[in-house]
């Protein structure tokens, strides 16, 4: 593809280098507040941006929830794997199946924020599907493990090889589309988390069958035809992956203008701003580390994680264990999954149409308290049908809740490299919740599993109280900034203080 031969990625469009002036920045008239308007030395009235988001959406959304399904499938299919007999042909003890699916977390978090900033660097054509080979090829690998040991080290490999991937997208997503676009597409790309989780329901029911086949028990076909999967579609996503909005083939070299061109004016309200090219600095990453709401937001993914993963991990389980069938509990998790894709995509349409977050996030996280409510009102009562739906309003509230969590964030971090590496941290920090949810459906708790479910609530409250105080700081910072103005701050001094800046508005 002619995407493939381009210049580094910090570089700006001809278009947008025609517009540089004052030491790399670009001024911006005062009262054009919205990033799609026109400035002085620009009119892009020609540019239809509807039809361009849409070829954005089609080039982009599609191989991106791929990838992402593939990713969650290979993760969680151990789930899938255990009820058909891992356990059991491994001679695993309880504690060590919990041990697998915990050291997956600590290799996963500890390579997330050097990974994002590695994507910054190189080329997410080349570096994304190269990390997509890799657990590919761990995944394959694990169908021929013989024991707890081999099983401990193809989780841990698995962790690094996909640690990339969720806050790559994620962010990559950011460097695409403005602030008030993003949760709709973090949606569809994350919804293919739950397609993934019902995707695998069926696959699992079916290559189940091929118990015998080379020798090989059906678990083991799980995670070796899974594993293939992967590395086929990775070498499709080689050539279907584009770098950045600068140089997309796909675009008119005006429609690349008008996308950097937004992009970079986006949250600023109020005076004339200027935007500049901007280059890697330890500064941007230290400005991460030390920012306060990334560390509440933290609590708030924490809610919604540890649930997600106590569900992608153990619901076959918690079906199985119910009193269903085998295969009925692997085709019982399909109908939940695809509902909550479904209602992720319609929350983040009416969250991005309406501009708000915390609305939505806290009325999904609700939701997902409730259904852990009815799970251990339920419990132990003899009506699994009732547990069931407990079960199916958690999932339901879980993955509607996630992408608003991390799209609140991202919004409301400015300069690309801080947002990278403050989405890495939340994501990479986060996702520790899934080494801890890893350990809350113990098999001695079955067929009631009261503990895990109350320690999902726990998570989920105190993920909404999260909610609440980032809701009200950022409010209170918002009318400070609006009644104190700009004191004797130069543009360029507002410029490098991103969202610090007395200009900048964060999204509620």
């Amino acid at each position: 593809m002619d995407e493939k031969k381009v210049p580094p990625q910090d570089q700006v469009s001809d278009s947008s280098k025609d517009n540089l002036n004052n030491g790399g920045m670009i001024l911006v008239d005062e009262g054009k507040n919205d990033p799609e308007y026109a400035t002085a030395d620009h009119d892009f009235s020609d540019v239809d941006g509807k039809r361009v988001l849409r070829k954005m959406d089609i080039r982009l959304i599609p191989m991106l929830a791929l990838l992402y399904l593939l990713s969650f499938l290979d993760r969680g299919n151990i789930g899938n794997a255990r009820i058909e007999g891992l356990e059991a042909d491994l001679g695993l003890e309880p504690h060590e199946y919990s041990w697998c699916l915990t050291v997956f977390f600590f290799t996963y978090c500890a390579f997330e924020v050097p990974s994002n900033l590695l994507l910054k660097r190189l080329r997410p054509s080349i570096y994304l599907p190269s990390i997509m080979v890799a657990w590919g090829t761990v995944m394959t690998l694990m169908g021929i493990v013989q024991n707890y040991h081999g099983l401990f080290i193809s989780r841990l490999f698995l962790g690094v090889t996909e640690a990339g991937l969720y806050p790559g997208v994620a962010y990559y997503i950011t460097m695409w589309y403005c602030r008030h676009e993003a949760q709709m597409r973090q949606a569809l790309f994350f919804s293919a988390a739950s397609v993934a989780g019902a995707f695998s329901g069926l696959l699992a029911f079916a290559i189940a069958k091929m118990d015998g086949v080379g020798g090989y028990e059906g678990w083991r076909w799980i995670f070796i035809l899974e594993g293939i999967l992967t590395v086929v579609v990775a070498v499709i996503a080689f050539f279907t992956i584009y770098d950045f909005p600068e140089t997309a083939s796909f675009l008119t070299e005006r429609e690349r203008a008008w996308v950097v061109h937004r992009l970079k004016y986006q949250g600023s309200v109020g005076m004339k701003m200027v935007a500049q090219v901007e280059t890697f600095q330890w500064k941007y990453v230290k400005d991460a580390f030390t920012d306060w709401q990334i560390y509440v937001s933290l609590f708030m993914y924490w809610g919604i994680v540890c649930p997600l993963y106590g569900i992608a991990l153990f619901l076959p389980t918690i079906i199985k264990d119910l009193g269903y069938e085998t295969s009925t509990a692997q085709l019982l998790t399909v109908p939940i999954y695809v509902t909550a894709a479904v209602i992720a995509v319609v929350g983040a349409y009416f969250s991005d149409r309406t501009g708000q977050r915390s609305p939505f996030i806290l009325g999904f996280m609700s939701m997902v308290a409730v259904g852990f409510i009815i799970c251990i009102s339920a419990s132990g009562r003899g009506v699994p049908g009732v547990v069931y739906a407990g079960v199916f309003i958690a999932v339901c509230g879980i993955y509607p809740a996630f992408p608003g969590n991390v799209t609140w964030l991202s919004n409301n971090l400015a300069g690309s490299y801080k947002r990278a590496t403050g989405m890495a941290i939340q994501i990479g920090a986060g996702n520790l919740a899934g080494a801890m949810a890893s350990n809350f459906y113990r098999s001695r708790d079955a067929s009631k599993y009261m503990l895990g479910h109350a320690l999902e609530l726990g998570f989920v409250v105190a993920g909404i109280i999260a909610v609440v105080i980032m809701r009200l700081a950022y409010q209170r910072i918002n009318v400070k900034r609006e009644r104190e103005g700009t004191g004797s701050l130069t543009d360029e001094e507002l410029s490098h203080m991103g969202d610090r800046a007395p200009t900048y508005r964060y999204t509620l």
